[in-house]
């Protein structure tokens, strides 16, 4: 990097914290910080929740999965997203739009104390944060990664810069910021994304590259769907996976929805996520399929081929553009996941720890809300800094394993208990599912031996589900009360009425 590279990463930096402060003027409760006020356009929460699933491991591990195995990187990740989020436009976008808008809620998990009791509450938000403490620490690494590339800082000051930048734009100014960060961000990637396109296909020979290079021999498997340990079991197992976390199961996807006006304007949100899930990533990720030709990585898992092919191919500026657009999807996802983790501290937690929380004002709730969102970004970066010690091992292994197995334990109730199929499943059948499920993510992972990487992600989701439907034939919990809340969530009647306020927890 030189100092017209520094000029753009600086000046992006700048625009991010004006942005935040510019937010903070449109934040005036919790109910603003947290989803917005319900006031977001389709279109804004669609590139939000895009963007908000995403981070630079797509530029350090998935890249070495590009790497090695080309095309299967696409096939078996951002193509099933896209399916996943399509079935959720009108499974659970609509009804994740209605605990906003129907219930009244500032967190996605308000409601599971009604739908189930306040234990299952709990289990659901402890788990589920400590979880996104580890998996917003593996971002931060990967960002630290990349700019220890270009610039030679170190990983702890990486990791530094870019929480310190985050927590700046993403603790004074909501989800607002956060949304509105992430079109910015939107737009530089996408510059960011054709210029990398167009230096590959450059020094390839020109546009048709696009399809006369798959029979060089550096590509030899590259063209296959499914290749390695990336298999078609894989490829279902991650479906169905992503089905449930993309759609709200890590929460902060769940606000992107439940920031629109109505449930209309949230299956709209979802419809254009799950479009831009199917044809941007492969912009992306050609020139990292085609990395073999041009780059040789110094790190085994090739994680960093795509970083040393943008200092070979890009002139000064565009580099700098292109090192933006790695934080811009990294800053994206950590803003986000902190924001939903402060809704769910604030709102879920904090009043059954603090007698004094349950009658927080709007002025000290919010307060609370900042704190807890910087509270939060801090365990992350020190997470960050053990990721690659020998109890996380690397960055690709916290994002597919522990997050995608850890995922379903905590998403099943969440997601299912708002469906109406599953009125009869109650705290027990949550509970259980819940517990069962993080068991079988340790067994598969470090009890046994020898366990396929697909059996490791899918066993945890795929127990809960067995259990929670099994258990709500078995011991049906349905009462009139969880049936309210059930048909609040289900009627289909146009939302006329406004939403109720977000009030003070009591």
């Amino acid at each position: 990097m030189n100092s017209l590279d520094w000029a753009v990463l600086i000046g992006y930096f700048g625009v991010m914290v004006a942005i935040g402060l510019w937010s903070h003027k449109r934040i005036d409760d919790v109910g603003d910080f947290f989803t917005a006020g319900g006031r977001m356009p389709w279109w804004l929460s669609g590139i939000s929740h895009h963007m908000s699933g995403y981070s630079a491991v797509m530029f350090t591990g998935y890249a070495g999965i590009a790497y090695t195995y080309g095309i299967t990187s696409y096939v078996t990740w951002s193509f099933p997203i896209a399916i996943g989020i399509a079935i959720g436009a009108k499974l659970f976008a609509p009804r994740l739009n209605r605990l906003r808008s129907r219930l009244g809620v500032a967190s996605p998990l308000e409601y599971l104390k009604n739908r189930y009791d306040l234990r299952t509450q709990q289990a659901l938000a402890w788990s589920g944060v400590l979880l996104k403490i580890v998996d917003v620490g593996a971002k931060w690494a990967a960002i630290a990664t990349l700019l220890s590339v270009f610039t030679g800082i170190s990983l702890n000051q990486g990791i530094l810069i870019t929480g310190v930048i985050t927590g700046i734009y993403c603790t004074v100014g909501g989800l607002w910021a956060d949304a509105l960060t992430e079109l910015g961000q939107f737009i530089i990637q996408f510059f960011a994304g054709i210029a990398m396109l167009v230096a590959v296909l450059a020094e390839l020979g020109g546009f048709s590259a696009l399809w006369t290079v798959w029979d060089r021999p550096e590509l030899q498997g590259h063209a296959e769907p499914t290749a390695g340990p990336y298999t078609l079991t894989f490829l279902l197992a991650y479906l169905f996976i992503k089905t449930f976390e993309y759609n709200g199961g890590m929460w902060n996807q769940a606000q992107r929805y439940m920031a629109t006006p109505n449930a209309r304007a949230a299956t709209r949100s979802a419809w254009l996520s799950s479009v831009l899930w199917l044809i941007w990533p492969l912009v992306l990720f050609f020139p990292m399929w085609v990395a073999p030709l041009l780059v040789t990585p110094e790190k085994p898992d090739a994680s960093d081929s795509y970083a040393l092919m943008t200092e070979q191919l890009l002139p000064h500026g565009l580099l700098g553009l292109v090192i933006v657009g790695f934080f811009s999807h990294t800053m994206a996802m950590c803003s986000s996941d902190a924001n939903a983790i402060a809704a769910v501290f604030t709102r879920d937690i904090m009043p059954v720890l603090s007698k004094a929380a349950r009658s927080w004002t709007h002025r000290a709730g919010l307060i609370a809300a900042r704190w807890s969102t910087v509270a939060f970004l801090a365990l992350s970066m020190a997470i960050a800094t053990q990721v690659n010690s020998p109890t996380f091992k690397d960055i690709i292994t916290v994002v597919i394993k522990w997050v995608a197995g850890l995922m379903g334990p905590i998403a099943i109730p969440f997601m299912l208990g708002m469906l109406r199929a599953f009125r009869r499943s109650g705290p027990t059948a949550a509970l259980v599912s819940w517990a069962a499920g993080l068991f079988a993510f340790w067994l598969t992972n470090y009890g046994l031996d020898g366990i396929e990487l697909q059996i490791q992600i899918v066993s945890p989701v795929a127990t809960s589900l067995v259990l929670y439907v099994l258990i709500g034939y078995l011991k049906p919990e349905d009462t009139p009360e969880r049936d309210a809340v059930l048909e609040q969530i289900n009627t289909e009647a146009p939302d006329t009425a406004p939403a109720p306020a977000v009030q003070p927890r009591g």
